[in-house]
């Protein structure tokens, strides 16, 4: 098996971590039904929040030994490194949507955080059970499923016309998605870079492929 610091911690470790992961899907689905502002609003005292308590496990051993008592089995090795003092990937999800809800068009943000959940679940899981050929940092067999279910993700994310071009820029997007999962070790954590290079991409494709389309979803609050 490649090795990757998802091996850090054991499968079923891996596997409940990913369940808990999965809950922030509810993130892309409430913002595209309520506005920037008001998601702001819930978002940001909730990253604080996680920031507080994620670094001060580092600092008030009371704290640390209640959190690592029951949730240290769920870290990363890199998540517990008391000389960098690295946030878990929790906090780093919140972060990331504060950034993609406040930087970026709704389309994008929903599209790009959908595929952060699911495309990353499908390449820990399956690359840390099926991963057998090396692939830049991490496995091909992770880096393939992360493309494909992220492509199936694609097929229902919120479009604004839903023409042929808004899918294979969805396409491209989430292939660049999967490199960005795979390289994001030790330098960056891929919940932040995965949603921010879709992102990126998916703006730059929308403005030399269809220039004149106004980035705005229809009928929902932006």
């Amino acid at each position: 098996m490649v090795a990757t610091d998802r091996a850090t911690i054991d499968y079923q470790s891996e596997v409940l971590r990913k369940a808990i992961h999965l809950c922030s899907l509810s993130i892309p689905v409430i913002y595209y039904f309520i506005t920037r502002e008001l998601a702001l609003t819930i978002l940001i005292p909730l990253t604080i929040l996680s920031l507080i308590l994620d670094l001060g496990r580092y600092y008030f051993k009371p704290f640390s030994d209640f959190f690592y008592k029951f949730f240290g089995f769920l870290l990363r090795r890199h998540e517990k490194d008391e000389k960098r003092k690295s946030l878990n990937g929790a906090t780093y999800v919140l972060i990331s949507a504060v950034i993609v809800v406040s930087f970026f068009p709704k389309v994008f943000a929903v599209t790009g955080f959908a595929v952060l959940i699911i495309g990353d679940i499908a390449a820990a899981l399956i690359g840390r059970k099926f991963g057998q050929t090396q692939f830049l940092l991490k496995s091909l067999e992770g880096t393939i499923a992360f493309f494909v279910f992220s492509c199936i993700v694609i097929l229902f994310t919120p479009k604004i016309e839903g023409n042929i071009t808004e899918f294979i820029i969805g396409f491209i997007a989430v292939g660049v998605g999967a490199i960005a999962e795979n390289i994001s070790t030790g330098w960056a954590d891929d919940n932040l870079t995965i949603p921010v290079s879709i992102g990126v991409t998916m703006w730059i494709l929308y403005s030399v492929l269809l220039p004149n389309l106004a980035l705005t979803l229809p009928n929902v609050p932006n």
